[in-house]
């Protein structure tokens, strides 16, 4: 047995070794969209992340930014390989439970094995390893630094444990490895709660190697137990405990007098000596179970004790401190996650239903000498709800009727409910999401209920033209996407095999597995209740789910042996089912997944927060929005040092009082945002909603009179609401603010050609029905800087949340400035733009790496340079500089746009996009360049048309009329524009195609 362990351990190192290299290879060299600038930035500094946090996660890979001995642009890179190194080992503890699953049913308890069995038992490991190392899900999360390939290592390691202690249970000391458990979940808590999402299936273990007879009843007891185990560590330790200790704060602080934190402290002594004394009172009282419970739940507590990292680090405050949770209220709302909100789980509203009763609740904040109350999050009654609400958010009513069939005013049924459950939630969220995996993927953009983009597909014709239509007539575009990669069911099909041959041959085990991938996929979208049009695709939540069918496929090489051995002789069957699976698993997987999984050369989310930080002057101010145009951005500051001056302000989290108090912090090399206010006026519980309520004031207001208004205290100007609490509130829209002059020449706010209309006042209208704390700072911002420091908005962030300041902003490419003037011959609605900045930023100082020779571009960098990018800087520019007549520089921006294009084309946003740039070219006589792009773009367009028939000859509800009219006007443009040149030739072609689909399309 010796040489099986060591042959074990080394084909268990090697599949690690293999997969960790691919990682790294194809690994982010700098931040990624999403989450992990975010990440990468507080790891590096040890801040506070978004809630719940990741403290484990943090500090690990603050070990891994070390090994960049000092270089800072290589920071990113060496976090993102911590993830690839914890992907690789996950991969490590996947084919020991492979093998070790495999073994128990080929071998037994104490048997020796044969070599075939030996050959056997490796080959399931290393196909199902390395099938699931290379499935789409799993490998994007492997190079990017993020939870989940540390939060899948966990999950991996605890598996694997259980089925050590299963082994060993007979042995004196078998329960170190339930506390071993105990202690890695523990310290998972501190990466990403889905780990926890095993204990069910441990549970199950525990009860079928404890019992000689195994019944229905029995396993029901022992699962409810693994639930009730869940519970009580996800709410009982995890919540309730710091709830717990908050209340005996309060007691402490309020009541006793004493100082904060005492209350905390006297709790904790209170769990340790309650621990102590439940440990040596099992001991002595030969209480086994007792006893490996309570070391369990010690261990548990003390993986748990990461996140002290979080309240050490808020009381410092660093420069990212999300809800800056440095007393025991916050931290408690940072773990519960209050600023997302909570789904409904068990019973909750429909999508229509009216607000019937509100039921207050409170809660505590930290004062000055004690603990105040405060409103805590309101809960409501509704007149219209049900149980397992799956139609509950008012804000999708119109996709939930649109998906149902729901008339205007028909109420949805517990029918609609459980439709919605299975065909989205199920369907659409976690099976699309698993067939990516195992059978294939269409492309990565997101799906929105289409046919043509996100779905999953086989590769096989016949299948997939009655899945999504439109087989007959597929672009290349669509066709040689390196997105789409196609497994033709065999990966599943092996899967499938395996499931049937383990719950032929072990079925308690195979019971086993499927809970785990019960828990870890359908359970998952239970507990999430998502709602529809997510931001982007959740699939890595599943990861899980898709690791547990991964050991059904290294069973599938045995069960295909199994049946193949019954015609032919043992090593021939074991040969051609491994050499038959490995290829249709990890060899299929890794050549279809490699060209769109190799982010080696990426770079744009760097990029993109580069150029937002150099488009701003010194010690600017710029306001953001999102994940996207914020996230990166903090990258390169807390990382790499770069225009620290500038001080980013993003307009989501400055609703939250934490964020407000914030803005007087000194942040790196930027100074604090002044406002003219003391930020108690909006502290937690204070001005959290102000309503619109009209006073009929028709003439403009004085900002500095409505701030007044706002912040006062005063009840005459306030509003009393139906439960009696006094609100501050908008009593008008028409606002206006003085212009020093004199300031916005001496500090170069807009350019000096512009020096005559700069305004004495700046008036405008206020957008919303409410004022939260983010318009409220906003325009206290715009006020007390008196045109000290340039203020910018980034273009990611919609001109409704500017407090309607867009009136007075200026487009300088991806920032828009904010400038006191007023052009002449401005038509109303129509943005300003400096064309000097536009010029210089699109020819000279924006960077976009690799970007127009890279074999793929991947969706995110895609939108935001189809969104964003081609038409806010480079179809812009050239087009104000025809205008102007300046055909030498819209000819330098022209040439520039063509250079930034990606090797392939991806979509029409693009071909329509271009037409001005198209046009530009022509005219500086450009031909050859101008061709080219005319060329591409026509061919996308017609190959889309062609498509598009197909696909509603297959599918007739999948015609897509703004696409079409979308293609047409793109077509129509480039008819016209070659209409005036003399590629004769070229345009006969264009005005072709033109004539024909709009005859075909418009006639039908």
């Amino acid at each position: 047995m010796k040489t099986y362990d060591k042959i074990n351990n080394l084909f268990g190192w090697l599949c690690a070794i293999l997969t960790t290299v691919v990682y790294i290879i194809t690994a982010d060299r700098f931040t990624s969209w999403w989450d992990t600038g975010e990440f990468i930035a507080s790891a590096y500094r040890l801040q506070i992340v978004h809630q719940p946090g990741a403290p484990l996660f943090l500090m690990i890979q603050n070990i891994f930014s070390n090994f960049a001995l000092g270089d800072v642009s290589k920071i990113a890179y060496w976090m993102n390989i911590g993830s690839a190194v914890c992907s690789g080992l996950t991969i490590l503890f996947l084919f020991w439970t492979i093998t070790a699953l495999t073994r128990k049913i080929l071998i037994g308890r104490g048997g020796t094995p044969t070599n075939w069995m030996v050959i056997q038992i490796m080959l399931a490991g290393v196909i199902g390893a390395l099938a699931y190392g290379f499935t789409d899900t799993f490998w994007y999360s492997a190079v990017e630094s993020e939870v989940y390939a540390m939060s899948s290592l966990c999950t991996a390691v605890v598996f694997w444990l259980i089925l050590k202690w299963e082994r060993r249970a007979e042995e004196p000391d078998a329960n170190r490895w339930l506390i071993l458990i105990a202690y890695i979940m523990g310290l998972s808590i501190g990466v990403h709660l889905l780990n926890l999402l095993t204990i069910p299936a441990i549970a199950l273990v525990v009860y079928f190697k404890k019992n000689q007879q195994i019944t229905w009843k029995g396993m029901v007891k022992a699962l409810t137990i693994g639930i009730t185990v869940l519970a009580l560590i996800l709410w009982g330790l995890i919540q309730y405990s710091i709830r717990i200790a908050a209340t005996f704060d309060v007691f402490f602080v309020n009541q006793l007098g004493l100082g904060f934190g005492s209350g905390i402290v006297f709790f904790f002594l209170l769990l340790v000596g309650g621990l102590v004394w439940g440990i040596r009172y099992s001991v002595l009282q030969g209480r086994p179970i007792l006893n490996i419970s309570l070391l369990s739940l010690s261990f548990i507590c003390f993986g748990y004790l990461s996140y002290a990292m979080i309240a050490i680090r808020a009381h410092a405050d660093p420069a990212l401190n999300n809800n800056s949770p440095d007393n025991v209220y916050a931290f408690l709302g940072y773990l519960n996650r209050e600023q997302y909100g909570k789904e409904p789980l068990l019973r909750g509203q429909t999508f229509d239903a009216q607000v019937t009763g509100i039921k207050p609740t409170e809660t505590y904040k930290k004062g000055t000498t004690k603990y105040e109350k405060i409103e805590g999050i309101s809960q409501y009654t509704y007149s219209n709800e049900m149980l397992f609400p799956r139609l509950y958010s008012e804000k999708h009513a119109d996709y939930y009727r649109s998906y149902l069939g729901l008339a205007p005013n028909e109420n949805p049924t517990f029918s609609d409910n459980l439709n919605f459950f299975f065909k989205y939630q199920l369907g659409n969220m976690y099976s699309r999401y698993f067939f990516w995996n195992f059978v294939g993927r269409q492309n990565d953009e997101q799906n929105y209920g289409g046919y043509s983009e996100g779905n999953w597909i086989s590769g096989l014709k016949t299948i997939d033209s009655r899945l999504v239509g439109g087989q007959t007539d597929l672009p290349e575009s669509m066709y040689t996407n390196p997105s789409r990669n196609v497994y033709y069911f065999l990966p599943l099909f092996i899967g499938v095999i395996g499931l049937i041959w383990h719950f032929r041959k072990d079925k308690r085990f195979a019971s086993i597995v499927a809970l785990l991938f019960f828990f870890t996929g359908a359970a998952i979208v239970i507990y999430l209740n998502q709602t529809p049009i997510q931001p982007r695709e959740r699939d890595y939540a599943y990861a899980g789910s898709f690791y547990a069918f991964s050991i059904w496929i290294g069973l599938g090489v045995l069960g295909l042996a199994d049946f193949m051995n019954r015609k032919v002789s043992l090593r021939a069957s074991v040969m051609t089912s491994g050499l038959v699976c490995l290829l249709a698993a990890p060899v299929l997987l890794i050549s279809e997944n490699w060209d769109d999984h190799d982010r080696s050369d990426r770079s744009l989310a760097r990029d993109m927060a580069y150029n937002y930080l150099a488009s701003c002057k010194p010690n600017a101010i710029l306001f953001t929005y999102a994940d996207n145009d914020t996230f990166p951005l903090w990258y390169l500051q807390e990382v790499e040092g770069i225009r620290t001056d500038v001080r980013i302000v993003n307009l989501s989290y400055l609703q939250s009082h934490w964020y407000v108090r914030q803005l007087s912090n000194q942040v790196n090399d930027a100074a604090p945002v002044r406002l003219n206010f003391d930020t108690a006026k909006l502290a937690e519980g204070v001005r959290d909603y102000m309503p619109f309520v009209d006073q009929g004031i028709e003439n403009y207001v004085h900002l500095d009179t409505l701030l007044e208004f706002l912040l006062s205290d005063n009840p005459t100007n306030q509003v009393q609401t139906q439960n009696g609490k006094m609100l501050s509130y908008l009593p008008a829209k028409k606002i206006e603010m003085a212009v020093d002059k004199q300031a916005v020449i001496n500090h170069q706010v807009v350019p000096s050609k512009w020096s005559e209309y700069v305004v004495d006042k700046m008036k405008w209208d206020y957008p919303q029905n409410h004022v939260s704390r983010a318009e409220l700072s906003l325009m206290s911002i715009v006020l007390t800087n008196n045109w000290e420091r340039p203020i910018y908005f980034t273009n990611y962030t919609p001109t409704n949340l500017m407090a309607g300041l867009d009136k007075y902003i200026v487009d300088e490419g991806i920032v828009r400035k904010l400038m006191p003037v007023e052009l002449p011959k401005q038509q109303e609605g129509q943005l300003m733009a400096n064309m000097e900045k536009l010029y210089e930023n699109a020819t000279q100082n924006f960077r976009w790496g690799k970007y127009g020779s890279m074999n793929f571009v991947d969706v995110d960098s895609r939108r935001m340079m189809e969104n964003f990018i081609y038409p806010d800087v480079y179809a812009q520019t050239t087009q104000l500089l025809k205008q102007q007549g300046d055909m030498e520089r819209a000819k330098a921006v022209a040439v520039k746009a063509v250079d930034i294009l990606p090797k392939r084309t991806y979509s029409l946003n693009e071909a329509l996009t271009y037409t001005d740039i198209v046009d530009t070219l022509y005219k500086t006589e450009e031909i050859e360049l101008a061709n080219r792009v005319v060329k591409r773009n026509v061919s996308l367009v017609k190959d889309y048309l062609d498509y598009s028939e197909s696909l509603v000859r297959d599918k007739p509800d999948a015609l897509d009329v703004r696409k079409i009219r979308f293609s047409l006007a793109a077509l129509e443009m480039y008819d016209a524009i070659l209409e005036g040149t003399n590629e004769r030739e070229l345009y006969a072609q264009v005005n072709k195609t033109f004539t024909y689909y709009r005859d075909k399309y418009i006639s039908e």
